[in-house]
Parts: structure tokens; sequence; C-alpha cells
């Protein structure tokens, strides 16, 4: 079973309900399996269309009803302690809203940008590449708000002050309880020499990123310094998303622009950045030394 926390700190009733729908997903279908059945002879000895089983095994209902947990637990012989676990799940995605949804922040958040959160909040591992900008995972507050003064131009203060909570809040995934994510983010040289919102802004950036990178061991950060040259990641950033159980859903790669973004699960496209990123994990220096690369860079700015 996954972890899900302790009587002290129950990590399942903080999730968010994309990410218990997720895991709740991923432990159905394994005790389908182990009870050797398919999802066809499920539905018929529920009497259930044969689609609800796929539904419930890939996350891709909004709500789940505690009641048909209940019953796939009886059907498969679940143990209570799993059963009470996965009831648990069911619950969270009744009673709580995915942060991305709820109305102090949905006018901010485009329909393809709400796909990528939902995703995002469900992955096991993030591979970013950055040229321009610190990774948005490792950003401070005051560092998301330059970004968005400078390159969002025509945004109201009361705008602004949304995408900068939508920003933070997406972090969290880097600390919540319940499998908190894998990120692992290769940065350009250029991020940490460019004094975005100022100095002493850049100074605190760089000093953030530090502190996450030495004091989260999901957290991994590396940096293409110039003296490398040419290099893989030359044609733009890009983010890599997996997830806990390949089956549930397949790796993607994000791309995002100034008008817009894209996600494309197409074989071909994962391997060319996939490779991309194993070339730039290749060039640039070890974790150790680029920390140190940008702990000197936080105190020249």
């Amino acid at each position: 079973m996954t972890d899900i926390g302790t009587p002290d700190a129950p990590a399942i009733e903080s999730a968010t309900p994309a990410l218990c729908r997720l895991h709740l997903g991923v432990e159905l279908r394994k005790l389908r399996e182990s009870r050797n059945m398919k999802g066809a002879e499920v539905a018929r000895r529920l009497i259930w269309a044969g689609s609800k089983i796929t539904r419930l095994e890939t996350a891709d209902n909004g709500v789940v009803e505690p009641s048909d947990v209940m019953a796939l637990c009886a059907l498969y012989g679940a143990s209570e302690e799993t059963r009470d676990v996965l009831m648990a799940y069911a619950t969270v995605t009744k009673t709580k809203r995915d942060w991305w949804q709820k109305p102090d922040v949905r006018d901010v958040i485009t329909p393809s940008f709400k796909a990528y959160l939902g995703l995002e909040a469900v992955a096991s591992q993030v591979k970013n590449y950055e040229n321009e900008f610190v990774p948005g995972l490792l950003q401070t507050e005051a560092y998301i708000r330059a970004v968005f003064v400078y390159t969002h131009v025509g945004l109201t203060p009361e705008q602004i002050d949304k995408h900068v909570a939508v920003r933070m809040t997406r972090q969290e995934a880097l600390t919540r309880r319940l499998a908190p994510l894998e990120f692992i983010a290769i940065i350009n040289e250029s991020v940490l020499r460019r004094p975005v919102g100022g100095r002493e802004v850049m100074r605190a950036q760089l000093a953030h990123i530090a502190e996450i990178a030495g004091s989260h061991p999901n957290v991994n950060v590396q940096v293409i310094p110039f003296s490398v040259g040419a290099h893989p990641g030359m044609n733009g950033p890009f983010t890599l998303l997996t997830f806990p159980t390949p089956g549930a859903l397949k790796p993607i790669v994000h791309l995002e622009n100034l008008t817009g973004a894209g996600v494309s699960r197409r074989e071909q496209d994962l391997k060319l950045y996939e490779t991309s990123f194993r070339g730039l994990q290749a060039l640039a220096p070890g974790y150790e030394e680029s920390l140190s690369m940008i702990e000197t860079a936080s105190k020249e700015m």
C-alpha cells in the first residue's frame, strides 16, 4: 500500500482530490488484478457499465462514491485496513475540491492550464529545463510577482495576486505528506545572473533555490554553465511528467510559450525530450557543484 501517513499526521486528509483519485485508482486496479479478474467480469457482477471500471482505475471520475469503493472491496475480498484507506480516498474526492477549481483563482486559469494542473498534481516526478526563468516550483513570491508584472503586460493588480497565489499553491506538491513530488530541475546559468525584480529580489530567490535543493531530498537542481557552449536545451524550456503507475497515465511533455501551452504523449516526442534532458544532465555539473554555483551567484548579485 502507498504510504498514507500516521494517526498524528493523517496525510490523506490533507491530500488533493486529484491525488486521492489517482492513488485510489491504482490500488483498485491492484486489487482487481490480484484476484485475476477482468474489468468486464467486475462490471457484470456489479451490474455496472464497463467504462465505469476504467474511469475509476484511471482517475477519470471527478468524484468517487464511497459506496462504489465499498462494493469493489467486498468483491475483491480486501482487508478491513485496505478498505478503510480506500474509503478515505473516496471521501476526500466528495468533500474537498481541487484548489484550481476554487472560485477565487478559477478566472485566471485557462482550460488548458487547468488540465495541466490536474496532471501535475498527480505526477510522481517532474523534470524541468528552464533557460530564462527560475522553475515555477522554486520561485519566491516576489520573483513570481516581478515575472507577471514584466512579462504579462495589462494584468490588473488583482489578477497578478491571483497568479501569484496559483503558483505558490502549486509548490505545495514538493512538501505534501502523501507522496511528495520528485522534482528534477536543470537551469541555464543565465537564469542565475538575470536580476529579475532587482538585485535584492534575485538574491533572495537564489538563496531560496539553494535552501530548497539543500534540504529536500526529493528536489535536485543542476545548472548548465556558460562554459558548456552549445547544448540540447537551446531550443527552449520543457517539462516532463511521469506518474506513479505507468498503466494509469502515460508520461507527457509540456511545452509553454507566451501565447499558450500544450502537452504531448506521443512516444517519439517523449523519447526526444527524455534524450535532451539526459544530455543536459550529463553536461551540467553535479548537484553539489551546481548548488555552489547558485550560492556564488547569490553572493555576487
